[in-house]
Formats: structure tokens, sequence, C-alpha cells
């Protein structure tokens, strides 16, 4: 299959995107292009300790003065204790100004090792190269990094544009299942936004048997949305907020489960929360919510957050960075394709679709 390629316009120079199945082991095997035009030595892969060995050792052998450098796996690391250790081993790779840094994993990796990489000496080239399908079709592209205090995910954090990013598809093959449907999460939720035919797509074409072999086209047009949204928006500022589609449920309920509820689980039931949001606060009929759970349900996305305290997600979603002055914010929708941010939303409302989800 041909390499997809997609040019985004962004502050600070333009980047590319390409999508190509089996890039990573003809990089590893010969050093070959598209990495090698958007780097500069020395360059560092900094990955996790997961994927050290399958992934991050073949790269940077065949990369030329590349060290190799992790950071433990799971969301409970993407803190600022951990970029402080990025920066001692930046440091002691020989990594100045001129040099690169390539994010290689998934959505954990790319936020904290991109952060790290925007302020390590006040900025240096990025490359990510996501390997899960959450981090593909979302966290790579756009240029937001950061990382989580203990009072809320992503407080902290940078715009920082990539000079590229490099999506294998094929590296889907041996992505858990479990994380297959965390990454489709993020698909619904770009279907809802903006491509009725993503959405179909699950629905129709391939039903149950939506997995990795239908990954590049599923990244394809998830990405494109992205693409799309961050080019009008590149700060958010405006219409990039419609991203955070389901995320102020989700990110509560993740704070609330100590982040034992994986981000893609968190954000699958947060995307039927604001569905039922929309529907109870009149913008969208109840074939909406109906829609969600149906696609949610034929993924194997959890439509219930059973044991949870409604009261606590609610007070969870205070420091969410999308509230003003203590003001509620949710994106919510009018239908597909209709996007809208809602403010004031009455405690009550929300209250009650938390515990029609219990």
């Amino acid at each position: 299959m041909a390499a997809d390629h997609i040019r985004v316009t962004a502050p600070g120079g333009d980047y590319d995107i390409w999508i190509e199945p089996g890039v990573l082991q003809s990089i590893a095997r010969r050093g070959e292009p598209p990495v090698r035009p958007y780097i500069a030595s020395p360059v560092v892969v900094a990955t996790n300790t997961t994927l050290a060995p399958l992934y991050g050792e073949p790269l940077a052998r065949a990369l030329p003065d590349a060290a190799l450098v992790t950071i433990p796996d799971g969301e409970q690391y993407k803190t600022l204790a951990t970029v402080a250790k990025l920066y001692t081993d930046f440091v002691a790779a020989g990594l100045d100004r001129t040099g690169t840094v390539i994010a290689l994993g998934g959505g954990v990796v790319g936020d904290t090792v991109g952060f790290a990489a925007a302020t390590y000496m006040r900025g240096v080239r990025l490359v990510q190269v996501p390997t899960s399908l959450l981090a593909m079709v979302d966290s790579s592209v756009g240029g937001k990094v950061g990382v989580d205090l203990p009072q809320g995910k992503n407080l902290v954090g940078a715009f920082k544009q990539p000079d590229a990013v490099l999506i294998d598809p094929d590296v889907l093959h041996t992505l858990p299942p479990r994380e297959w449907r965390c990454g489709m999460a993020e698909v619904i939720k770009h279907g809802l936004l903006a491509d009725e035919g993503l959405l179909q797509l699950i629905e129709n074409e391939h039903g149950n048997a939506v997995s990795p072999q239908d990954a590049a086209e599923l990244v394809r047009r998830a990405v494109q949305v992205k693409v799309d949204v961050v080019q009008q928006d590149p700060y958010e500022r405006s219409v990039r907020a419609h991203l955070n589609l389901g995320h102020t449920f989700a990110h509560a309920i993740e704070q609330v489960s100590g982040y034992a509820w994986p981000h893609g689980e968190a954000v699958g039931v947060g995307l039927l929360a604001a569905a039922r949001l929309s529907y109870a606060l009149g913008l969208a009929d109840a074939a909406l919510p109906r829609r969600v759970q149906d696609i949610l349900t034929r993924i194997g996305l959890p439509t219930r957050i059973e044991g949870f305290d409604a009261d606590a997600i609610y007070a969870a979603m205070g420091t969410d960075k999308k509230w003003q002055a203590g003001r509620s914010r949710f994106v919510l929708l009018r239908g597909v394709g209709q996007p809208v941010i809602v403010e004031d939303v009455p405690r009550e409302r929300v209250l009650s679709v938390l515990d029609s989800l219990r």
C-alpha cells in the first residue's frame, strides 16, 4: 500500500504526516526516509520500557548518532517528575539545540516526551512516531503536549508542533485488543464531529469485524478530521475545543478512578454521556444517544460507570481546563457533524446523565 501524505499548516512552520504501512521496519533495516529528512543529529529516541525492545532499540540502531532513553509505561508516569528525568537523560545523551527528539509510543509517550522536547533548551526538534491507534488519530497531531498534575489531567503543557508525524499502521497488528478499542473511541469521536462516513464505515462495512487490518483507512480519515480542525484553530481559541467532545466527562472519570480507567474507555463512555446530555438539553433527538451506544457496544467499549459516585465525578470536572471562572462548559452535539459549546449547564442535568450511566 502506498503512503498517504498530509501536509499540515501550523504556526511556526508546516509539517508532514506520513501514513505508511511497514515504514518502521523499513527504517529499522535501512534507516531510510520518510523520517531521515526531518532529523538532525544528535538524535534521542524516547520511548517507554515496554516498547524499547520492540521498536526503540532497532530504530536507535538504524539512525546515526542516536541514543535511546526510556520512561516507565503508564498514565501514572505522565508527570513533571518523568519530564525532569528526561531532561537529565537528554543532557547525558549530548542533546543540544540542533538535535532531534523522536517520541516513539502511545499518547503518554507523545505528550510527555513532546513536553520535554518543547521545554528542553527552549525547544528542540520533535518527530512524533505514534504506536497506538489513539495516539495516531489524536494526540500525535496538532501540537498539544503536556503532563498531568494530581488535581487533573493535562494541567501543565505547551503547544509544540512536530517537525513530522510518522504513522505505521502495521504496528497495530500486535496492539492488545483493549488498546485497539481505546483508540477506536477517538475514531468514533472524530466521526461524530465531522465525518458521517467514518461512522458508517464502522457500522455498515465492517461491523464487529473492525480490526487493525482496517487500520490504514480508519487512521487516514480520522487524522484528516483532526487536521482540518487544528489548521483552523491551532491554539484552541474557538473550534478546536470541539475536539474535547466527551473529554470533560472522560477526564473526570479517569481522575476519580485513580487512572485505573484507560483514557480511551473513559472517552467512550464520555461520548455517550455527552450525547445523552445533548438530548436532555433538547439539542439533539433520542436517536443520537442510541446510535452512540450502539457503536460503542459494537466496538466493545464500556457504556456504564458502575461503582462511581456521580457527585465525585462532577466535582472532578471543576479542574477541567475547558471550564472558565468556575462555569461549566461542555462540547455537545445537535447531531452528527454539528458540535456546539454549551456553558452553564445545570448541575442537576449533568448528575442525572451520570446517574443514568451507573
